[in-house]
């Protein structure tokens, strides 16, 4: 059921400015004028729009550090320069921070598909050359666990309001032994944007029945579905573009430093992610993959059989997920994508969108049968399991400062500032390589304020809450080494796709691999891991 406008108001406090006090009031002023910033469909946001944000959201800074406090404090900064967001973003939201506190930063800028092999390196030698970094929940394993990072202190939990972060991103993500670690600045969960004109096309649906195919013309709510509308688009005419019509464009470059895998657990979780366990990736009485079961051949084959039967747009084997969703999906390629929230802001207000005022949202279909691991059998029922991709992304702050307090102080105002709650409302609104992750995110009144029409905001942000709270949905673990499963599992779908192997060879390959790297960091300590993510 989708979480409709009047559901969610009762989820988060409504603004009545006539009951409200000053304080409150100026909260909320400050609010619409910050997303006034530049204005929804007044183009692209530029480096001066997000320097007036860092500026105008400076008041919690002010109350917990002094003017020039961090004078002469140097920090090194490492994070993403994604689709050109992230650190570009993160540069012109600290300028006015930098101006007031003294301090200075130096950047250093990752392509997504580095991050994960960069990381690691500092992972692997016990050290760090950061002292802030910008870090998804599944590395804390790999870092809070052995000890790199640095304790968040009480003033920053007060100042970033870490109660308003919607269920699934509270205790006991961001903390590790007892201590917390993280601000998070993102509440990652794919979705499905739709492309309704494809499905208000009057000529592809009579086309649809006169076929014979079942069922309404429609946005899929199955993979099956999804499936046979992409074989029946080949040869058909896109009705926004008047260019070859495509049902959804995946990624079958995967290769993406770990996060290409996302999207084919985006298709397997359907299929094998069992309502009646938490677990998908791995057996949680013994670590052994269930990426070669069934459920995960099923996805594969799906795959393949699209590859094979020309459904998707040319040299789809060269498509990365960056493709598919900005060069593909948002200009005009496709009925239908998998993303991040990213697609939603982007699609309203980035210069190089065209679906703006077609697209639609909805949670990641789902499939007409599940395989149960546990019985080892198929269960022909219906079964839907978003995927929260990656939990969102956090700041980080590393144990590098930890014996200069200083140093300290500035480090965790920097990324406070950037974890801030008004902040945070710009970055959901806008591109930024963000979603929305508070539940004050969910008041559909200041999106509308914002220029967002009331049907797209409640349909945007039903996706993204349907899908946190969804009760199948598929988050992963934060296990050491999980992004070195994501990356070999890459490699063999890209190196099994279109070679001729089939899907249970495929998936073979990826289990064995899987094995190996559990040997490598220990399967008991592993599983102890895996078993406590899973909270059993």
């Amino acid at each position: 059921m989708r979480f409709k406008k009047a559901a969610v108001a009762t989820a988060v406090m409504a603004i009545v400015v006539g009951a409200m006090p000053a304080m409150a009031q100026d909260e909320a002023a400050m609010r619409a004028e910050l997303l006034q910033i530049p204005g929804v469909g007044k183009g692209s946001p530029t480096d001066a729009d997000w320097q007036k944000v860092g500026e105008l959201t400076l008041g919690p800074t002010k109350a917990n550090i002094a003017a020039g406090e961090c004078a002469g404090v140097s920090l090194t900064f490492m994070g993403l320069n994604n689709q050109n967001l992230h650190n570009n973003l993160f540069r012109g939201f600290l300028k006015p921070w930098e101006a007031y506190t003294g301090a200075t930063i130096e950047w250093v800028d990752l392509a997504q598909a580095d991050y994960n092999a960069r990381l690691q390196q500092s992972i692997a030698t016990g050290t760090v050359d950061f002292d802030i970094t910008e870090m998804g929940a599944p590395f804390e394993g790999d870092t809070a666990g052995k000890g790199l990072l640095d304790p968040m202190p009480d003033w920053v939990a007060e100042q970033i309001d870490m109660a308003d972060y919607v269920g699934y991103l509270q205790a006991p993500i961001g903390t590790w032994g007892g201590e917390t670690y993280r601000i998070s600045i993102d509440g990652d969960t794919h979705t499905m944007a739709y492309r309704k004109d494809y499905f208000e096309d009057q000529a592809l649906k009579d086309a649809w029945t006169a076929e014979g195919h079942a069922g309404d013309w429609a946005p899929p709510t199955t993979w099956e579905q999804m499936n046979e509308q992409a074989m029946f688009l080949k040869g058909k005419t896109d009705p926004l573009t008047g260019g070859p019509a495509y049902g959804v464009v995946d990624p079958l470059k995967y290769q993406w430093g770990g996060f290409g895998f996302y999207f084919l657990a985006d298709r397997a979780v359907a299929y094998a992610k069992h309502p009646s366990s938490p677990a998908w990736l791995f057996d949680p009485a013994d670590m052994k993959p269930l990426v070669n079961t069934p459920g995960w051949v099923q996805a594969i084959q799906d795959v393949i059989d699209l590859n094979a039967a020309g459904a998707y747009p040319p040299d789809q084997l060269n498509a990365d997920p960056n493709t598919t969703g900005f060069s593909q999906f948002l200009q005009g390629t496709g009925s239908s994508v998998l993303w991040w929230g990213d697609i939603g802001s982007n699609a309203r207000t980035s210069d190089t969108s065209i679906v703006g005022d077609v697209v639609g949202f909805d949670i990641n279909p789902g499939a007409d049968k599940v395989y149960n691991w546990g019985t080892g059998a198929w269960e022909e029922t219906a079964n839907r399991a978003p995927m929260n991709a990656y939990i969102g992304w956090g700041i980080y702050v590393t144990n590098r400062v930890s014996g200069d307090e200083l140093k300290r102080k500035c480090a965790w105002s920097a990324a406070a500032h950037l974890g801030g709650k008004d902040i945070s409302l710009w970055m959901a609104a806008y591109p930024s390589g963000f979603q929305p992750y508070r539940n004050s995110h969910f008041n559909y009144d200041e999106w509308v304020a914002a220029g967002y029409d009331a049907e797209f905001v409640e349909d945007y942000l039903s996706s993204n809450a349907d899908s946190y709270n969804h009760p199948n949905a598929a988050n992963e673990p934060r296990i050491p080494g999980i992004f070195q499963y994501y990356s070999v599992a890459e490699d063999e779908l890209v190196k099994g796709i279109g070679s001729g192997a089939s899907a249970q060879e495929i998936a073979d390959a990826i289990a064995a691999a899987w094995e190996g790297i559990t040997d490598q960091i220990g399967r008991e300590s592993q599983l102890e891991l895996y078993r406590a993510s899973l909270g059993m």
